[in-house]
């Protein structure tokens, strides 16, 4: 599985920007920038913050595909690309964008 799971991401390409703008317009809150797709959110308190990175730890680790999370009390920031396929968005990125969409 170690082995697929490599090669998928061997094949993985970056998408141009318009793919990447393109597939980010059904996806409210998320933003292209700095070659990589970013969502920020502030929730109510620290403890809905951490629920909320918690259930992405969950979804990411699912899909052995994992943000950059950063976190200051109600304020979280995700940011997504494939490190792998050189640091650019690939469709994986876009995938578990829509992932993590549907948990907000």
């Amino acid at each position: 599985m170690a082995g697929k799971a490599f090669e998928e991401v061997e094949m993985a390409k970056g998408l141009a920007d318009r793919e990447i703008e393109m597939a980010l317009q059904a996806l409210p809150g998320w933003r292209y920038q700095e070659g990589k797709i970013v969502f920020e959110q502030r929730f109510d308190d620290f403890s809905a913050a951490i629920a909320f990175i918690v259930r992405v730890a969950l979804v990411a680790e699912g899909r052995q595909h994992h943000p950059e999370i950063y976190n200051v009390y109600n304020r979280v920031r995700l940011s997504l690309s494939t490190h792998e396929a050189g640091d650019v968005v690939t469709e994986r990125d876009i995938a578990l964008a829509r992932a993590i969409y549907e948990l907000t």
